[in-house]
């Protein structure tokens, strides 16, 4: 019995009691069945306890000897631990359960959310890009969800360094929604645990694993199809030819929502997807009013977009850096700089820091030929 990718548009009954949410649970973490594995079971049986009743027969079917549905215990258990964490399991077909998921044929059956389940209810824009994001695409990206924010949309990503996490900030007052590929109560990335309790005090953290789950590589590319599902359109900041920004935007056009990408500069490697998805179709984004612009005829909501004034965090003292602090700090700099010129007291409000912390720093690099000073205060990396 393997997973296929059969949907189903026959209409499942929600769960309506504990013991149908305990049950559809149940299904969903036995063995080999996924979430089309799971819609083709109960489209053909009905409910969910009939299909755990059946599906040992099935297993056997198929060649799959002693197979065993999954244990009633572990159920128990990941619905104390979401207790225990103030996480609530959302079922599809609840007036929880968002629109916009509904209508994706893979869509999770159960998802656990943590935070302000009314956030679902908003409309809502994808936001993704690079890890190691250049301080321009990060830039970008809080303008863009500051700016979608003040505009009534919710702003929703997966958590990730760089611009997932540049966004998810701007757009904590507004309004954030952040993806886990792990359990809803396992923060990955670690330097994130600060930001993921903040979302889900004002905004919400979602997750289909179970709770306690470390995130593997092959929950990503199922983490990315959520992002997409619950968004009305997908934006790509920065992403490389090759990169999960990528896959999210695939999935996004497979699921009928609309992409959008940032351009960036011909030789940064960084920007070589969001060429590559405007080259292919996307709609070019130089602005929130561009986004709004895109996808008006499905939103109805109005711009009221900001003027693009600085935020510049307040700096701590410079202090005293050992070799490695040093090496760190060149790495800091170099991943933040491309092709692209930036202008220096903008690269060092990105990496919020003192002006005499980063100067020196800039002056090593200039003489080692890793970065070019170019008039009127700009850097590029060479």
């Amino acid at each position: 019995m393997t997973e296929d990718h059969h949907s189903s548009t026959h209409p499942q009954l929600p769960p309506t009691t504990e013991e149908d949410r305990f049950a559809w649970l149940r299904l969903l973490r036995s063995r080999r069945v996924g979430v089309s594995t799971f819609n083709r079971l109960m489209h053909e049986h009905g409910s969910a306890q009939a299909a755990l009743n059946a599906l040992p027969e099935i297993a056997r079917a198929a060649g799959v000897e002693r197979y065993e549905i999954c244990p009633e215990g572990v159920i128990h258990a990941e619905l104390n631990a979401g207790r225990a964490v103030g996480a609530q399991l959302v079922a599809r077909g609840t007036p929880s359960y968002p629109n916009s998921l509904t209508e994706v044929a893979d869509a999770p059956p159960l998802f656990w959310a943590k935070g302000q389940l009314e956030i679902l209810q908003k409309p809502m824009i994808a936001l993704v890009g690079a890890r190691n994001a250049s301080s321009l695409g990060t830039r970008m990206a809080r303008a863009l969800a500051r700016d979608l924010g003040q505009s009534g949309f919710v702003v929703v990503s997966g958590l990730a360094r760089g611009v997932d996490t540049a966004a998810h900030l701007a757009a904590l007052d507004t309004g954030t929604i952040a993806v886990f590929a792990s359990g809803v109560d396992v923060i990955y990335p670690v330097e994130n645990t600060q930001l993921a309790h903040d979302i889900a005090q004002k905004g919400l953290c979602v997750s289909e694993q179970p709770l306690g789950l470390s995130p593997q590589a092959r929950h990503f590319p199922a983490r990315n199809r959520i992002i997409s599902g619950l968004a009305r359109a997908v934006i790509v900041v920065e992403a490389a030819a090759k990169s999960g920004s990528l896959i999210t935007a695939r999935n996004a056009l497979d699921q009928g929502r609309d992409v959008l990408a940032v351009p960036g500069h011909p030789f940064d490697a960084r920007a070589a997807g969001c060429n590559m998805l405007i080259r292919d179709g996307a709609q070019l984004v130089r602005s929130a009013e561009d986004v709004i612009e895109a996808i008006s005829d499905l939103s109805g909501i109005q711009p009221q977009i900001q003027p693009d004034l600085p935020n510049i965090p307040a700096a701590p003292p410079p202090r005293k850096r050992s070799l490695r602090d040093v090496s760190d700090l060149h790495m800091q700099i170099l991943n933040r700089l491309g092709p692209a010129p930036v202008a220096e007291d903008q690269l060092i409000r990105d990496l919020k820091a003192e002006s005499a912390e980063i100067t020196p720093a800039l002056v090593d690099l200039e003489l080692d030929g890793k970065i070019t000073r170019q008039s009127g205060g700009l850097l590029s990396r060479s």
